[in-house]
């Protein structure tokens, strides 16, 4: 008894710096909050409780972390607490500003599409004869429970975690405190709700796999350098007495895990049917939010514990960058929905990303950043306009639906056409700056031909945009078609944040790209 009340004496709590995890704290003691009020209080009060909880700890976050980055003083600063298991550093800012952005756009979205008497109102109801008052009970049912909100958060959370992570142990519960709520918001689907829960329960069961996997390369990465700490497996990387066996297969079992979280093909199987199974501002949230969580994680675990052996995996990532690429490119001209139309770009999408991550330098780094602020946005706004257009069943994703949009409403299809120029890269959109970005950083990186064939790729992609474009504006409209619902304010305030940050980034990225690069990770 004498011995482990002495041992005991001897612990110290860990040092906690509070003003560097602040923003990670609120949203997770508001997660909490959340399912307070979901489970005591009323029905009738619980929607608009949820709705300005979440908004508000989203807005609270975000100003914490921008009062943290300014206080903090030169780029290079940071700060490494939680016992070493967190490092708060620039990048890590910048992931959490994007993350927190993403979030708030992304719960717009789900605000609008689950609240019980006010949903979207058609805005051409003589289009839909004999079908109108079934369409408008439809329209004003809730298409989600209120549970989405906490789970929204919890995975918000998690996410941030994620790309903190100092050791791959807590990577490891930051990925399953994100994932498992993304699991259950892919099945909260109430119109298609078979297509929804099938979506959930392969999201799920592959997901758990691609945990295994991670979980499998930490094992033995712990056994090739005897510690899960990134820095530790950097240094472990340079000695001459470790099993370079135990390396390499880590290494691949925790990319690997990685990797299908990003959506990187060829481990992008789950995305399809998820994207088009789970509701429309799940699926926006999931496309967006999950990617930059998923990146941060991949540039942090290169950077940080396998930099120095960059020669040895560097050719392996090559070709699963070209695999993403080409099956994204090839794939999406073979969709008939939008929405797995948008899922394998944004697989194409994972394939450009990867080429900026394994470039290995600081242009790489804020390229890479950059490249997710802008797509995150651009998506969100994306699914917003699907979220739009409906018939009786609810949305409307077939492409052979959207014929003659544009004739419908022109305001809709002209969103969505520059939406879909930006995800194709054309000058004057987010998306031309973030591929510039990570393809000069390629050829900085001396991997010229990788960014060849992501150029061809781009340009076999933009087909599938581009015949998008011409549906709306070049064929007739169906007598019985679609049409476009009046968004709610939250949709259209999303909508508009999404595409107007779209421009602005095309038009003027420079202070983006500088804070994208202002610093580097710590370990």
């Amino acid at each position: 008894m004498t011995t482990f009340l002495s041992q005991v004496e001897r612990l110290q709590a860990p040092e906690i710096d509070y003003g560097a995890v602040a923003p990670l704290l609120i949203v997770l003691g508001a997660a909490c909050l959340s399912v307070l009020v979901e489970a005591f209080l009323p029905k009738a009060t619980r929607w608009s409780a949820q709705v300005v909880l979440t908004l508000a700890t989203l807005v609270a976050a975000g100003l914490v972390l921008l009062q943290y980055a300014v206080a903090e003083g030169t780029p290079e600063q940071g700060k490494i607490t939680f016992a070493g298991t967190v490092a708060v550093d620039q990048p890590v800012i910048f992931l959490w500003a994007t993350l927190l952005m993403l979030g708030l756009g992304s719960v717009l979205l789900i605000a609008d599409r689950s609240v019980e008497p006010g949903g979207a109102i058609v805005a051409d109801a003589s289009i839909l004869p004999g079908a109108v008052g079934g369409l408008r009970e439809q329209l004003r049912r809730r298409e989600m429970q209120t549970e989405v909100f906490p789970l929204t958060l919890f995975a918000l959370g998690g996410m941030m975690v994620f790309v903190a992570a100092n050791d791959l142990l807590t990577m490891f519960i930051a990925l399953e405190v994100m994932s498992l709520p993304l699991y259950l918001m892919a099945g909260l689907a109430r119109r298609r709700r078979l297509l929804s829960q099938e979506a959930a329960v392969k999201y799920f069961l592959l997901g758990a796999f691609a945990s295994a996997f991670f979980l499998y390369g930490l094992a033995l990465l712990y056994g090739f350098a005897g510690s899960v700490k990134l820095a530790d497996i950097a240094s472990a990387t340079t000695a001459t007495d470790r099993s370079d066996t135990l390396l390499y297969a880590g290494f691949g079992l925790l990319i690997v895990g990685l990797l299908f979280k990003a959506s990187v093909g060829p481990f992008h199987s789950w995305t399809p049917d998820v994207y088009q199974g789970s509701p429309t501002p799940v699926t926006a949230f999931m496309a967006s939010c999950t990617k930059v969580a998923a990146f941060g994680g991949i540039l942090r675990v290169l950077y940080g514990a396998f930099e120095r052996s960059s020669w040895e995996w560097n050719g392996v990532l090559w070709a699963v960058a070209i695999a993403s690429m080409v099956i994204g490119a090839v794939l999406g001209l073979t969709q008939t929905d939008v929405k797995r139309m948008i899922a394998y770009s944004s697989v194409a999408h994972a394939g450009f990303l990867l080429v900026g991550a394994i470039s290995l330098n600081d242009a790489g780094l804020s390229g890479t950043m950059f490249y997710l602020l802008a797509y995150g946005f651009t998506t969100i706004a994306a699914f917003g306009v699907v979220s739009l257009v409906r018939n009786a069943d609810g949305e409307a994703t077939h492409l052979s639906q959207w014929a003659g949009l544009a004739k419908r409403s022109p305001v809709a299809a002209g969103v969505f056409t520059f939406l879909l120029l930006a995800l194709a890269g054309l000058p004057l959109t987010s998306g031309f700056i973030g591929k510039f970005a990570v393809f000069a950083a390629a050829i900085e990186a001396d991997m010229t031909p990788l960014v060849v064939i992501a150029l061809v790729a781009s340009a076999v992609a933009a087909f599938f945009y581009l015949r998008v474009i011409v549906l709306m504006y070049f064929s007739e409209p169906a007598a019985d078609g679609p049409t476009v619902s009046v968004p709610g304010a939250f949709t259209a305030i999303a909508i508009t944040l999404g595409a107007a940050i779209t421009l602005v980034l095309g038009v003027y990225p420079p202070d983006v790209l500088e804070w994208a690069g202002a610093g580097v990770f710590i370990f």
